[in-house]
């Protein structure tokens, strides 16, 4: 077999070297991330429901509040509201008063373990400080099997993984920016049907495989199917607009600021101030908050997350759709015109056939 012919330092440098610098980028930007935000979780403003009106326990929850951050209250017009606001996770806990004179604290600690045991650590020494009796119930209790309840966050990590594993595995081997539209449509459809398979596996090993959740599978199959579309749908519409820069900043967005952001690691309410709300809007977090409304709450629970996911994949949709139209046609022209087709997708930027 022929030697392959050398090339220049001058062609091959420069790129390598902006590789190796976005790697670069990328990793620091993951240490810092995880680490800046994971090493010191500590509780702040936790919500907890009370009822308006509800004398005994607005005076306990004031005494909470003017000796510690760690709890927010939140108020509701009646008891039945505030149970739908813990079934509807809005809250991680609601304090009552009993008509016996002491107070009833019911948590949910599907929502999160951390936050339900520091909600019950909280009330269990002020109802001591009150001399009152304090009984606590866990409406929506986490799986024995997932004491921590950690498994909808690491479901949402692997269906994110497999779809933007499954767009960059598309975009190296048929070019990052489809040449026509019925090219970019076959592209679309070819990660919806990956996304719906992955769904099911994922879904079939936390259940039966592994029998972590013996409940509630083809939810989850669902939800796994769109979160692996969603995130297939950005990976694959950053790819298109940017070629191999794209698949760094899809990295970027759905790992080393969407796991720690997700609020799957910790409640949200442990993080720092300015990565705080990220699991509202990020994949991470909306895949994770899905899974947990899926199995274990009030399907009212599910609206937001739902929605924020089918915006993600109508976006990628529509990213991908255009990068064609702009780039793909336009790289398709070139080489039809008679320039010889080339094999960049591995170059930033770079749109193959």
């Amino acid at each position: 077999m022929d030697d392959e012919p050398d090339i220049p330092v001058r062609e091959w440098l420069p790129r390598t070297a902006a590789l190796l610098a976005g790697t670069l980028a990328l990793a620091t930007a993951f240490i810092a991330a995880y680490v800046g935000t994971l090493h010191d979780p500590v509780p702040r403003d936790v919500p907890v429901g009370v009822v308006l009106g509800d004398q005994r326990a607005q005076a306990v929850m004031a005494a909470v509040r003017g000796e510690t951050d760690k709890i927010e209250p939140v108020e509701y017009d009646d008891a039945a509201a505030a149970d739908v606001g813990l079934t509807a996770r809005e809250v991680y806990g609601v304090l009552t008063a009993t008509p016996e004179g002491g107070l009833r604290l019911a948590t949910a600690s599907a929502s999160a373990p951390a936050a339900a045991d520091v909600v019950d650590q909280v009330f269990a020494e002020a109802a001591r400080r009150s001399d009152l009796p304090l009984t606590v119930t866990d409406e929506v209790p986490v799986e024995q099997t997932d004491p921590r309840g950690l498994v909808p966050f690491y479901l949402a990590v692997g269906y994110i993984l497999g779809g933007y594993l499954a767009a960059t595995a598309l975009g190296l081997r048929t070019g990052t920016a489809p040449r026509s539209l019925a090219s970019a449509g076959l592209r679309i459809a070819v990660l919806a049907a990956y996304a719906v398979v992955l769904g099911v596996v994922g879904a079939l090993v936390v259940g039966p495989v592994l029998d972590i959740w013996h409940h509630d599978v083809p939810a989850v199959a669902a939800v796994g199917a769109l979160a692996v579309f969603a995130a297939a749908m950005i990976a694959s519409a950053m790819q298109g607009w940017l070629g191999l820069f794209g698949t760094g900043l899809a990295i970027l967005l759905l790992v080393v600021l969407g796991n720690p952001g997700s609020g799957g690691i910790y409640a949200p309410e442990f993080l720092p101030a300015w990565i705080r709300g990220m699991h509202r809007w990020n994949v991470p977090g909306l895949t994770t908050d899905l899974i947990k409304s899926a199995v274990y709450f009030d399907r009212r629970s599910m609206g937001w997350p739902l929605g924020g996911l089918a915006l993600w994949v109508a976006l990628g949709v529509v990213g991908l759709l255009t990068a064609t139209l702009v780039r793909g046609r336009h790289a398709g022209a070139r080489h039809s015109g008679g320039t010889p087709a080339t094999c960049d997708d591995a170059r930033p930027g770079g749109a193959g056939g």
